[in-house]
């Protein structure tokens, strides 16, 4: 197993049969993001290496039937100035308290700023793996495995719905509404991009919602997901006229952040994954985690208020 850099994991590239000369004229044409420049430079600092980690120079002759692994590098990227916190660690999982804003995983703009590559850095456990994973824009707990022989047997958990979940939201007070409530629907991709909507047909979405407390014209829910649609809670709330805080995508898409403009950190979506709790698969012990972060009252009114 090749080895993590600064916290990132290879990537894989797989050489088919081909007419290219050198290795670095079809990495040249297959990831175009990367200019020749750029690859001759990788390579020639060890960027590039076989599968036994023995280096791929950029004069080596093209390698069909093949694979062949490099680092991933972004030429920027703005901090993300929130840190998350470890709640727990032994030597099976480490569940992680993530701020808002900051990625799971690396994808597009994020590499360095997401929370599995400064845990790598931060813990020095290359082999870690997300259990499960919470949206760039939501808070809370985060459960990475360990080992990789345990891995199925706590993602199984997730599976057989054997993990109970508590998510604390801030939304707008609707009278009228009777709580607590189920919410079983049935969820598909809208036709907006991203976004997922209510339609007919069996219900794939359940989720037990309750109104703990209000300020003005805003109420703190506490939100139990059964199932694990994208975006469920939030597209709930939606449906039920209650958007959450701070929410880009419902009820009205908005714009994204252009690659090379600065992020804008002063509207947090207003959700926190509280709590966790499952019946270790590895040790039988009960786990219970708790986020030690709170979503605080917003000082705006809701839309239509």
């Amino acid at each position: 197993m090749l080895p993590t850099r600064n916290g990132v994991s290879p990537s894989c590239v797989a050489l088919p049969s081909g007419p290219w000369p050198l290795v670095i004229d079809f990495l040249v044409q297959r990831i175009p993001a990367v200019s020749r420049d750029d690859w001759a430079e990788r390579m020639a600092a060890g960027g590039l290496v076989q599968a036994d980690g023995t280096p791929v120079g950029p004069d080596a002759p093209y390698m069909p039937q093949t694979k062949l692994y490099y680092w991933r590098q972004l030429p920027s990227e703005q901090p993300i100035p929130f840190e998350e916190q470890v709640v727990f660690q032994d030597e099976w999982l480490v569940v992680a308290d993530k701020p808002h804003f900051l990625p799971v995983t690396p994808k597009g703009r994020y590499l360095h700023e997401t929370l599995l590559v400064r845990l790598k850095k931060k813990l020095g456990i290359d082999t870690l793996v997300p259990m499960h994973r919470i949206d760039r824009e939501t808070a809370g707990l985060v459960v990475f495995t360990v080992q990789a022989h345990t891995r199925h047997a706590y993602q199984s958990l997730l599976r057989d719905r054997l993990v109970n979940k508590v998510y604390e939201a801030i939304a707008p007070h609707r009278p009228g509404l009777t709580w607590p409530m189920w919410r079983r629907t049935r969820l598909q991709e809208s036709p907006s991009f991203m976004a997922m909507h209510e339609v007919e047909g069996e219900p794939n979405a359940h989720t037990w919602m309750c109104l703990q407390e209000t300020a003005g014209a805003w109420g703190r829910y506490e939100l139990k997901p059964l199932t694990g649609q994208k975006h469920q809670l939030r597209a709930h709330m939606n449906a039920l006229g209650l958007p959450i805080h701070g929410d880009r995508i419902y009820p009205v898409l908005q714009p994204a952040e252009p690659l090379n403009a600065a992020l804008d950190f002063s509207k947090p979506l207003k959700l926190l994954a509280r709590e966790l709790s499952f019946t270790d698969p590895i040790t039988g012990a009960a786990r219970r985690f708790c986020s030690r972060r709170h979503l605080d009252w917003p000082d705006d009114a809701p839309p239509d208020a």
